[in-house]
């Protein structure tokens, strides 16, 4: 299906804004046009769909990486492994040829299971058009931790998303965060995210102080006005790409805490952290959300420092919708997304589903 972005004045970035608030159908209706067939929306029945398959080879049109040598630390013990069962109940319903609205992809190679959730959800080419220029948001938390740790994204998953979106014809693809301690260079550089990124083709950015500007947050009920990084806001497609981890204030970071990477002020957030953070959602509002859950740290978060700590679960849920990745998410660590302050904030706000028992769900082993 083809959709034409501008109709009746309504933006492209409106409307896939609106898009993660609401049924496509629902979105489409607004702009005069009706759902189309393989267009997702939740199923009438009000009951998880889900679709236990085997992820075939997928043609995707991008430049492929080479196989990374990734670091370990020889003298920790070994996290884990988590048990591959999947944490949501539910019943095997028939086949479907519509796209998902939410993918659950698992396996041992946290690429492939990118490339294979993307491509459940109807593919990279569904958010990104040729043209556009993307910014990849992943957790890059501190400059003294690898990716090992738990505490920040997994450079092959962020590659992944690199080399989809420029397949699908992006003009250009920039990668950034803003650690909160540390450089971002050396951040950059130790997370292991500069070199897959690199190698995928896209590019890093370093966030300048310079391009924070106090913005209208319309839908907050907390905060009015927030200083965000004005390329995030201007960017055609938003990717927020956080690594899975328990919190010690939050309780939990999933995507919602993640934009905090693309505020000033980050330490008045604090102050009503669950529904200041759903007030950040509703401005950034990204577009498309991976969640790394490969190796979640269990305890001990943000940062880390433990293998004891880190579980490999070897899992990546990708949505539009922000707010269904995250209660996903929080099945991981046996919670659901009402515990989780922000995440129930954020639903309370329109700003995405939160009842799992309401959208379709489609699992991949790979």
């Amino acid at each position: 299906m083809e959709i034409e972005f501008r109709t009746d004045g309504l933006s492209r970035r409106r409307f896939v804004r609106l898009l993660a608030g609401a049924s496509l159908g629902t979105v489409l209706a607004s702009c005069g046009q009706e759902q189309a067939p393989g267009e997702p929306s939740p199923p009438a029945n009000n009951t998880v769909s889900t679709k236990q398959v085997r992820a075939q080879p997928t043609a995707v049109p991008t430049k492929q990486a080479p196989a990374t040598a990734i670091p370990t630390e020889a003298a920790q013990p070994q996290p884990t492994e988590a048990p591959t069962e999947s944490p949501v109940r539910v019943e095997t319903a028939a086949p479907t040829t519509q796209p998902s609205y939410l993918t659950v992809a698992r396996g041992g190679d946290a690429r492939a299971i990118t490339f294979a959730a993307i491509a459940a959800l109807g593919g990279m080419e569904r958010f990104v058009k040729s043209g556009d220029d993307v910014i990849v948001k992943p957790n890059i938390c501190v400059d003294y931790r690898s990716f090992e740790y738990g505490a920040t994204t997994n450079p092959e998953v962020v590659a992944a998303l690199v080399e989809l979106c420029l397949g699908a014809g992006a003009r250009r693809v920039r990668v950034m965060d803003y650690p909160f301690s540390g450089s971002p260079e050396q951040a950059y550089a130790t997370s292991g995210i500069a070199d897959a990124v690199q190698r995928a083709g896209g590019s890093m950015e370093i966030m300048n102080a310079r391009k924070f500007r106090e913005v209208d947050v319309p839908e907050g009920r907390d905060i009015r006005r927030w200083p965000v990084y004005q390329e995030v806001l201007d960017a055609d497609v938003v990717i927020d790409a956080p690594v899975a981890k328990h919190h010690s204030l939050a309780r939990l970071s999933l995507a919602g805490k993640n934009l905090m990477g693309v505020i000033e002020k980050r330490g008045q957030i604090h102050a009503n952290l669950g529904q200041r953070i759903a007030d950040v959602v509703s401005v950034v509002r990204p577009h498309l959300t991976v969640v790394d859950a490969v190796r979640t740290l269990m305890t001990q978060g943000p940062t880390g420092g433990n293998l004891d700590d880190v579980r490999l679960t070897n899992t990546v849920i990708v949505s539009h919708d922000i707010v269904a990745a995250d209660a996903y998410a929080a099945t991981l660590f046996g919670l659901q997304g009402r515990d989780i302050g922000y995440v129930q904030a954020a639903a309370e706000m329109g700003l995405g589903t939160l009842d799992l028992a309401s959208i379709r769900i489609e699992e991949i082993s790979v």
